[in-house]
C-alpha cells in the first residue's frame, strides 16, 4: 500500500500501520454486522413483519448464509405477506427470494438454513417451476457432486414434480462411474430402488432381480477402488436384514408375580400405532404396559402387571394375547391356559432354523452371494490388509451361512485380521463378532429352549437378550464381558454364571426377580455395595464372589447379606 508524502515522494506503509488498518476495518464491518444483526432480532421480538426485516436480515445472509434463525425470519415475514398481497406480485416475491438464495448458496453451497429455506419457497409460490430447480440441482453436483445438501434437496424436488424416477436413477448411474466415491449418489439409489421397483414381501422392498443386479454395480466400484468407503456401505445396505414384520413372539404367563410378558419381533412404543390387548375367561383386562426397565419408549419386550384377583391360584385360566395396530389385528395365544397351582405357561412363534436373525435366501439370491464370496475372496487374495474387503467377506459369509457352520474357521480368522488391520476399531469387530456368536447359538436351538450355554465364547458385548426371555439358566462364564445390562431382559432366570469375565458392576440383574443362584467369581467387583442391585432379586438364595478384589474386606460375607436378606449362602459360607 502507497501514500504520497507533502514532497511528492512515495511513502511505503509499515506491516504495522498496514495491520492497524485492517484491526479497524474489521472493527467497523464488526460494528455494522453486529448492530445488523441486533436490529432483525429486535424487529422479530417485535414481530415486525415487514419489507424492511426482508432488508435487514438480507444484508446478513448476504454475508453469512448459516444464520437459520434469519431464515425463519423471513419465512415469517413471507408467511404474513402471503394473505395480504395478489397472487402475481407473490410470484415475483418469490422469485426475487429463490434469486437471493442463489446468491446466498454461492458463498456457502453447504447452508442447511438456505437449502432448507428454498423448499418453503418454492412449496410456496404459486406457480413453481420445478424443471428449473432441477437444473440448479445438476449446476451445483456439477460444482461438488458430493454435496449431500443438495442432494437432499433434490429428492424434494423429485418428490414434489412428476420427473421421471427411472431418469433420476440413471443419473445416480452417471454420477457413480464418474465417481465411485460419491456416497450421496449411492444413498439416493437406495431411496428410488424401493420405488421403481417396489416387493412388500422382500427385506429391504426392492424386487429381487432388481437387487441381485446391483451386485454387479457395486462389484465394478470395489474393484476399481477397495479402499473407498462408499460403495462397502450400498453393499451393506444390499445385504441388509430389512424391516421385520411386526408379530408376537413369545408370552410369558407368571402367576406367582402376577404378570404378563410378551416379545414382538421388533420394538414399537405402545399408543402410538400399536397397542396389545389381554383378556383372561373372556374377561378384558385393564392395565398399562410398560417396560422391563420402566424406561425408554421403545422395546420388543413390554410387561403388564395384574392385579391379584386376575389369576386366582385355584382356577384355570385361559389367557388371550392381542397385537392392534392401524393396519391389522393379529391374535396370538388363543387358547393358553393356566391350569389350578401353575406357576407358569408360555407360548412361542415357530421360527424356521436360520431365519430368526436372518432373511431366508431364495435360490437365486443365495447363489449370487456365494458368487460375490467368491470374488470378495479373489479381491482379498489381491488386498489381504484391506479392512474393508475383510468386513464384507464376514458379512457375505454371515448372510449365506446365519448358523456358522461352513465359515466358522474363516470367520474366526477374519474377525482376527481385522483386530490386527484396524486396531483402532478392535471393539468394534470385537462386540460384532460377539453378536454373530450369539445369533448362531439361539439360531441352533429350539425357540423353546430355557438352558443356553455361552461359556468361552471370547463375547465382549451382549445381543439378542430379549430372545432369551424364556430361558431359566445361562452360563456366560470365561468371556470378556464388561457390562451386563441386557440381562435386564431375562424375565425367567433362576441360575446365573459370569464367573471369570471382567465385571465391575451387576447393573441389569435387578429386573431378574427369578434369579436364585448367581455365581459372578473372579470378576473386578471392588465394592459391597455394587451387590444392593441384587435387593429386589427376592428370591436369591446362594451367591458366589470368590476371586473378586471386593473379598479383601474382612467382613465382606456379612455385609452382603446385610444388603441382600433372602441370601442363604455366600461362597459357600452359611449367611446366618
Amino acid at each position: 500500500m502507497f501514500m504520497y508524502s507533502k514532497h511528492g515522494r512515495i511513502k511505503v506503509k509499515t506491516t504495522a500501520e498496514q495491520q492497524e488498518a485492517k484491526r479497524k476495518e474489521r472493527e467497523k464491518k464488526l460494528k455494522l454486522y453486529n448492530a445488523g444483526t441486533e436490529a432483525v432480532f429486535l424487529k422479530r421480538r417485535n414481530k415486525e413483519f415487514d419489507e424492511e426485516g426482508l432488508k435487514l436480515s438480507g444484508e446478513i445472509l448476504a454475508v453469512n448464509p448459516d444464520i437459520y434463525s434469519f431464515w425463519n425470519f423471513r419465512r415469517e415475514i413471507f408467511i404474513h405477506l402471503r394473505d395480504k398481497r395478489e397472487e402475481a406480485e407473490l410470484q415475483k416475491v418469490f422469485v426475487d427470494e429463490l434469486h437471493f438464495l442463489e446468491a446466498c448458496l454461492k458463498v456457502n453451497p453447504k447452508s442447511y438454513g438456505a437449502w432448507h429455506h428454498r423448499c418453503f419457497v418454492m412449496d410456496a409460490i404459486p406457480e413453481p417451476d420445478w424443471v428449473r430447480e432441477l437444473q440448479l440441482c445438476n449446476a451445483f453436483l456439477n460444482l461438488d457432486e458430493r454435496n449431500f445438501h443438495c442432494w437432499d434437496y433434490r429428492r424434494h424436488v423429485v418428490l414434489c414434480s412428476n420427473v421421471n424416477l427411472e431418469e433420476e436413477l440413471q443419473y445416480t448411474t452417471q454420477k457413480i462411474q464418474s465417481n465411485f466415491s460419491n456416497y450421496s449418489s449411492w444413498h439416493y439409489r437406495s431411496k428410488l430402488l424401493p420405488v421403481i421397483h417396489p416387493d412388500s414381501n422382500h427385506p429391504v422392498a426392492v424386487q429381487e432381480d432388481v437387487l441381485l443386479k446391483e451386485f454387479e454395480v457395486v462389484q465394478n466400484a470395489v474393484f476399481t477402488d477397495p479402499d473407498d468407503q462408499s460403495a462397502w456401505f450400498y453393499q451393506r445396505w444390499l445385504l441388509g436384514r430389512g424391516k421385520k414384520k411386526l408379530q408376537i413372539c413369545c408370552v410369558h404367563i407368571s402367576r406367582d408375580l402376577q404378570r404378563i410378558v410378551v416379545l414382538l419381533s421388533r420394538p414399537v412404543m405402545m399408543g402410538q400405532g400399536h397397542s396389545l390387548t389381554v383378556s383372561i375367561n373372556s374377561t378384558p383386562v385393564k392395565g398399562k404396559w410398560r417396560t422391563i426397565t420402566r424406561s425408554g419408549m421403545y422395546s420388543t419386550l413390554w410387561v403388564l402387571d395384574l392385579s391379584d384377583q386376575c389369576l386366582p391360584v385355584d382356577s384355570e385360566a385361559a389367557v388371550t394375547v392381542t397385537l392392534l395396530d392401524d393396519r391389522y389385528c393379529t391374535k396370538f395365544s388363543e387358547g393358553l391356559h393356566l391350569m389350578p397351582n401353575q406357576e407358569e405357561t408360555w407360548a412361542v412363534a415357530e421360527f424356521k432354523q436360520g431365519t430368526r436373525f436372518s432373511t431366508e435366501l431364495s435360490a437365486a439370491a443365495s447363489s449370487t452371494m456365494v458368487q460375490e464370496l467368491d470374488s470378495i475372496r479373489e479381491l482379498h487374495s489381491v488386498e489381504p490388509d484391506n479392512k474393508w474387503v475383510l468386513l464384507t467377506m464376514v458379512h457375505l459369509m454371515k448372510a449365506t451361512d446365519p448358523e456358522h457352520t461352513k465359515y466358522d474357521t474363516e470367520l474366526e480368522e477374519s474377525f482376527n485380521k481385522l483386530v490386527a488391520v484396524d486396531a483402532m476399531r478392535k471393539s468394534y469387530y470385537k462386540d460384532l463378532r460377539s453378536r454373530f456368536m450369539i445369533e448362531s447359538v439361539l439360531e441352533s436351538h429350539d425357540s423353546k429352549v430355557r438352558d443356553v450355554k455361552l461359556c468361552q465364547q471370547g463375547l465382549t458385548c451382549l445381543y439378542h437378550t430379549d430372545w432369551m426371555v424364556l430361558v431359566n439358566s445361562l452360563d456366560l462364564s470365561q468371556n470378556s464381558l464388561t457390562s451386563i445390562k441386557g440381562l435386564s431382559d431375562l424375565q425367567c432366570l433362576r441360575s446365573l454364571n459370569l464367573d471369570s469375565n471382567q465385571l465391575a458392576d451387576l447393573k441389569g440383574l435387578g429386573c431378574c426377580r427369578r434369579l436364585t443362584d448367581l455365581s459372578v467369581k473372579n470378576n473386578l467387583i471392588r465394592h459391597v455395595e455394587v451387590f444392593e442391585e441384587l435387593r429386589t432379586c427376592v428370591y436369591l438364595k446362594k451367591l458366589s464372589v470368590a476371586g473378586n478384589p471386593v473379598c479383601a474386606i474382612e467382613d465382606y460375607v456379612t455385609r452382603i447379606c446385610a444388603v441382600n436378606k433372602t441370601l442363604q449362602s455366600v461362597d459357600e459360607r452359611d449367611s446366618s
